[in-house]
């Protein structure tokens, strides 16, 4: 029940992520973007189509993905997820 209730958190949050990266394409005082590629990283953690996604996005532009790289290890200890 506990591993089901973090992946609920999880895809919640990144559902919501998604949500202000869309709203944020339309919005000038939001970064569309980013919350798009925060959103997609924590589907990411569970969802192999997401993580599919983020892959190809990681071969096709290395320097955005950076940061990303050095925050995913302290974001999986945190939430006690293995590698997908």
């Amino acid at each position: 029940m506990k591993k089901y209730g973090k992946r609920i958190l999880l895809d919640g949050i990144g559902w919501l992520f998604i949500a202000l990266g869309v709203i944020g394409i339309f919005l000038p005082f939001l970064q569309g973007f980013l919350f798009l590629a925060i959103g997609f990283y924590f589907l990411s953690l569970h969802s192999v189509w997401a993580h599919g996604k983020l892959h190809i996005l990681r071969f096709k532009y290395p320097r955005l993905f950076g940061p990303m790289d050095k925050m995913d290890s302290r974001i999986r200890s945190f939430f006690g997820l293995e590698p997908l």
